[in-house]
């Protein structure tokens, strides 16, 4: 999604979203791999069943526990979409189903790039004691700044680059919310160097 903030044009795309799923029983993973041929499962190298969708694409990870781990979609309707999905495609291979799972995100990875424009990262290692935010910054380690937002409650990945990586959502709203956030804190202390790129 493009919008701009504070006069400064921002690309926010949600990249994986990752949902786990819960059933109130057991589900039988060898009766899973005898209705479907091609999924690999290997319980001595992983105890989780992989499951590919390729509509919506995703895979779903089940356990024996009646437990789900989705990963791959890029929104929180498609992730419980995907789940949906796999609980109907075992339902009509028979696999005994009962109930709807319970659907909770557990994570949203999103990709933010504030378009023709950079971010002076040395300078906010510099602020961030001022500003009251906590960023830790090592370039021989790792050439981003990572910043703990706490409220909402996502860490960035800051890149001088002006790119910005969002984990840590629960819900699409909340890493919206967030690059607002920040972009208004680095536009409002001069920190974003615009038409630089």
């Amino acid at each position: 999604m493009k919008s701009i903030i504070r006069s400064i044009p921002v690309r926010v795309t949600i990249q994986n979203v990752v949902a786990s799923a819960r059933l109130k029983h057991d589900i039988d993973l060898k009766a899973i791999v005898r209705a479907f041929p091609n999924v690999k499962y290997r319980p001595e190298v992983f105890p989780g069943l992989p499951f590919k969708l390729k509509n919506p694409r995703s895979c779903i990870l089940l356990f024996d526990s009646g437990s789900m781990v989705c990963t791959g979609t890029k929104g929180e309707k498609e992730a419980r979409r995907a789940v949906l999905e796999v609980v109907r495609e075992l339902r009509d291979a028979g696999i005994a189903i009962r109930g709807e799972p319970e659907f909770t995100i557990q994570n949203i990875v999103a990709s933010v790039d504030l378009d023709d424009a950079t971010i002076d990262v040395e300078k906010l290692v510099y602020a961030a004691h001022r500003l009251g935010i906590r960023v830790m910054y090592e370039p021989e380690q790792f050439p981003g700044a990572i910043y703990h937002m706490e409220d909402p409650k996502v860490v960035f990945l800051i890149f001088s680059t002006g790119k910005l990586v969002c984990v840590g959502a629960k819900r699409e709203e909340e890493v919206y919310t967030a690059v607002e956030k920040l972009v208004t804190i680095l536009d409002e202390n001069g920190l974003i160097v615009k038409g630089s790129r």
